[in-house]
């Protein structure tokens, strides 16, 4: 039998940690895609089914109405609050079972961001009906020119006169593109721009209604369950209780919302991965080629045991990244940096450990009947469709100075289960000053792992990092030139990502052999983008010479592999969704 705890397993998913109605709540769900089976699960994906049975469930069983008011709105109910902890529980569950699922929610997350960072009560106490009745909300800020560039926007609202007898204050027209939920959303989260006021102090986020007659659908602009809107706005009539905030504000809750709500790319990422993995060592295990079972090749053991390795290093960031997040305040805006590290490095992760499979199960990986088919289509979607990894890994390098050489001190964060509302998300201040933010000395959980061989090469490779930032830095025309900066990025987030994975493991306990593979593959990974900050055209001859210094070969050690490959091997039929 797999170790207990490491994936998800909706056969004995009871989450203790969690209070009785959330546990509750997320075994109905397991339960309600279990029962409708793979066959269902499947064609409705391949025939492009928009999720309305799925949202039935969601209003019969109170589902974001529990998860996503903060308890301030939830009108005495004991069970609503903001809690990131089962919110990434709740991601990774509908990862696990189609990223539609996961979407729709998604969506409805960044779509409520604007509106509790707001003043307004009336639309805060509007959303809480809407959730509690069932509805699901949109987040209108990208257009087919812009993109998500929140400098730039064509959504505009014209004053009307003072004389409007129905309370109007503008009318707003425009386009929005790539708008999930945009379809069925009860109140759709828009950014735009007053046409009387120029610059920073223009901007206006406001809600609409996907149901008025001036807000048009135009369609969906992907062929998927997801709905992916694009709509126009017709001279709508936008009210003063419409308005959430203004000017700069505005501006900041845009970028705040996406603190926020990007956060759940890496527990959908991973919820897919994981449902992957159980399809492909069952199918690899059973299936025999040239008179032995596939597994038997190395190379194919090499991959699953890689796999495994990136899939249970996603999780362990990520569950650590939760206590960062839950514990923030305006003296502690250490997320910031872990925030664009699960959208960018663990969701790059996750397309990583679904090639690696791919390349295993080969024809089968097309197969129609398989849940691996469908994570192999989409699985790349998570890196790309909500900010690129160039842009989370440009975010990133903003804090590389200070998390690299000025580390401050802080009460140390522990693992943070408890049904708290993480009100702070909702007053996160303005969205500036990321250079100025500090970090915990971040060799101390590295040193208290020296005694595992992988870590102790790794941290050699770390402190190689150090040099080259000190020595042979990015001169200006490098810092200007993002192709070569980005590379530096990523050997940057490997720092990052190594520290949550160690501060996890000591908490969980993590089995030795376990932590010292995923570093085996940390290891290999630095050496490839040293590699690559070789070959960069603007590389110079020390930046060139470091690269090659740096490079190292992981400890090998064939008794730690197959202790390890015998954890892999024990998730042959340990789950496979009903029929």
């Amino acid at each position: 039998m797999p170790e207990s705890g490491l994936l998800l397993d909706p056969n004995a998913y009871d989450p203790q940690h969690f209070d009785a109605e959330t546990r509750r709540l997320l075994r109905a769900l397991i339960d309600w895609f279990e029962a409708r089976g793979k066959t269902r699960l499947l064609d409705d994906d391949l025939q492009a089914a928009w999720v309305s049975d799925f949202l039935d469930f969601v209003k019969r069983e109170r589902l974001f109405a529990t998860f996503l008011t903060p308890s301030e709105y939830g009108g005495g109910d004991p069970d609503k609050r903001w809690d990131t902890s089962r919110n990434a529980a709740l991601s990774e569950i509908l990862g696990f079972y189609g990223l539609a699922y996961w979407y729709a929610e998604q969506v409805t997350i960044l779509g409520l961001g604007p509106i509790w960072q707001s003043d307004n009560i009336k639309a805060k106490e509007k959303a809480a009906a809407q959730l509690e009745d069932g509805g699901v909300m949109a987040f209108a800020l990208s257009e087919r020119e812009h993109g998500a560039d929140i400098y730039n926007t064509d959504l505009l609202l014209t004053p009307v006169g003072a004389d409007d007898d129905e309370g109007v204050v503008f009318r707003a027209s425009g386009e929005k593109y790539y708008i999930g939920n945009g379809n069925v959303a009860g109140m759709v989260s828009v950014f735009s721009r007053r046409t009387d006021v120029e610059g920073a102090d223009g901007y206006v986020w406001f809600v609409a209604d996907s149901g008025h007659d001036d807000y048009e659908l135009i369609g969906n602009v992907v062929h998927g369950q997801m709905f992916v809107s694009n709509f126009r706005l017709n001279e709508y009539p936008v009210h003063e209780e419409d308005i959430l905030c203004t000017g700069p504000d505005a501006f900041s809750a845009a970028l705040n919302t996406v603190n926020v709500g990007k956060f759940n790319l890496c527990s959908g990422s991973i919820g897919m991965c994981e449902h992957a993995f159980y399809e492909a060592i069952t199918h690899a295990n059973n299936r025999i080629l040239y008179g032995n079972p596939v597994t038997d090749f190395p190379h194919v053991r090499a991959g699953f045991v890689e796999a495994f390795a990136r899939l249970i290093a996603m999780k362990l960031f990520s569950d650590r990244a939760v206590d960062y997040f839950r514990s923030a305040s305006l003296n502690d805006r250490r997320y910031l940096l872990f925030n664009p590290v699960t959208k960018s490095k663990v969701t790059s992760e996750g397309e990583k450990v679904v090639t690696l499979l791919w390349d295993i199960l080969a024809a089968k990986g097309f197969e129609r009947n398989t849940y691996f088919c469908e994570v192999a289509r989409l699985i790349g979607a998570l890196p790309r469709l909500e900010g690129t990894v160039h842009v989370n890994v440009a975010q990133i390098l903003k804090f590389m100075p200070n998390y690299m050489f000025n580390p401050a001190s802080y009460p140390e964060v522990g693992t943070r289960r408890d049904p708290a509302d993480d009100v702070f998300f909702w007053s996160q201040g303005p969205a500036r000053g990321a250079s100025r933010v500090q970090f915990a000395d971040w060799a101390p959980v590295y040193e208290r792992h020296l005694g595992l061989p992988n870590v102790a090469v790794f941290y050699e490779q770390v402190q190689a990092l150090k040099d080259l930032l000190t020595t042979s830095p990015p001169d200006a025309d490098q810092q200007r030139d993002l192709d070569f900066v980005l590379v530096v990025g990523h050997l940057f987030s490997l720092v990052v990502y190594g520290q949550l994975i160690l501060e996890q493991a000591e908490i969980t306990g993590l089995d030795g052999d376990l932590l010292d593979q995923i570093f085996d593959v940390a290891i290999r990974d630095f050496s490839g983008y040293a590699v690559a900050l070789h070959g960069k055209p603007s590389s110079t001859d020390a930046q060139q010479g470091w690269a090659v210094s740096t490079l190292r070969k992981p400890v090998a050690d064939a008794e730690r592999f197959d202790r390890v490959w015998t954890q892999v091997v024990s998730y042959d039929g340990a789950y496979e969704m009903r029929p």
